[in-house]
């Protein structure tokens, strides 16, 4: 590995330590039950390893799926193609999940601008739309030739009507302008806290208070599409409980479980890159020796984890 600046946090792996920690992960060749899969990364093509996973056991699944672009991940390539054949590979493995998911479950689905009109046609045929979250992603120079690309969309989904949502969860932190008192002269609805004040408020479809993983971050990993933990955690707060299960199809380096075993849920995740299968297991233990998720502290979402 290159020596790295002082300050870079970006956490990597020899392939020795690769080698050691992929091997932790599993790969299903038969039925599993629940009990032997769950807190365990899946080294495996998530087509293959849902057919081997048991009915009715996830309550909450975050899917980042590779959008309809030409990229890279590890030792492979996902190609672009045309919008009718991306509509069909979405629906091949997003049919195979509705078996997964209990009664009340739901279900969040990241895009890009470009993708993100195929997700409510498709994911619409085994769901319910809920809603969309457009966040601000800031990140990269820009095109010489149209407009920076800051925005991405998480559409929300349930199976059914009944689904948990806890609003009290992922209110956020903001700081208050117009610091009006009552007759008593006491806070109106804010908090003082020695010099700062702010305001809990219902957390709105649009986000502006995440950072993007970058390198004087400890949760940055090579991987080229990694969500932050803030972001993830604000979905798994608000869309399930403590002891809940968290699935993640498409995993990535972990981030989705990662963010689930510090919030005290439980998950299963699936990635096909032993690169990131190990980074994913390496953070993992990691996050046994520091829980912390930046920009949440305390129970309450600060105004940027920068």
């Amino acid at each position: 590995m290159k020596t790295k600046a002082p300050r870079n946090k970006t956490l990597e792996l020899s392939p020795a330590q690769t080698k050691s920690y992929a091997a932790q992960a599993l790969t299903l060749k038969r039925a599993a039950a629940l009990q032997e899969i769950e807190n365990s990364i899946i080294w495996q093509d998530a087509l293959k390893a849902m057919d081997f996973l048991p009915d009715g056991a996830v309550d909450l699944m975050i899917v980042d799926p590779p959008y309809n672009l030409t990229k890279n991940f590890g030792k492979s390539t996902f190609k672009e193609m045309g919008m009718d054949a991306y509509k069909l590979w979405l629906d091949e493995w997003l049919s195979k999940t509705v078996r997964l998911l209990k009664p009340n479950a739901s279900v969040y689905i990241c895009a890009d601008w470009k993708t993100s009109i195929a997700i409510p046609e498709i994911a619409g045929k085994y769901f319910l739309l809920q809603n969309r979250i457009s966040w601000e992603r800031e990140k990269g120079r820009g095109a010489a030739n149209n407009w920076k690309n800051c925005l991405e969309d998480i559409w929300f989904f349930t199976l059914s009507k009944n689904y948990t949502f806890n609003l009290d969860a992922v209110k956020v932190q903001r700081r208050v302008i117009a610091p009006y008192r009552d007759k008593s002269g006491l806070p109106k609805d804010w908090v003082q806290n020695d010099d700062e004040r702010y305001r809990l408020t219902a957390p709105s479809n649009i986000w502006t208070d995440i950072s993007i993983p970058f390198w004087s971050m400890p949760e940055n990993t090579p991987h080229p599409t990694q969500k932050p933990e803030k972001l993830i955690a604000k979905l798994i707060l608000a869309s399930s409980n403590p002891g809940d299960m968290v699935f993640d199809p498409f995993g990535g380096s972990g981030t989705t479980a990662v963010t689930a075993k510090k919030l005290g849920r439980r998950f299963i995740s699936i990635e096909r890159e032993k690169e990131y299968v190990a980074l994913a297991l390496k953070r993992l233990e990691l996050a046994d020796e520091n829980p912390d998720i930046q920009g949440y502290e305390s129970g309450i979402f600060r105004a940027r984890n920068s």
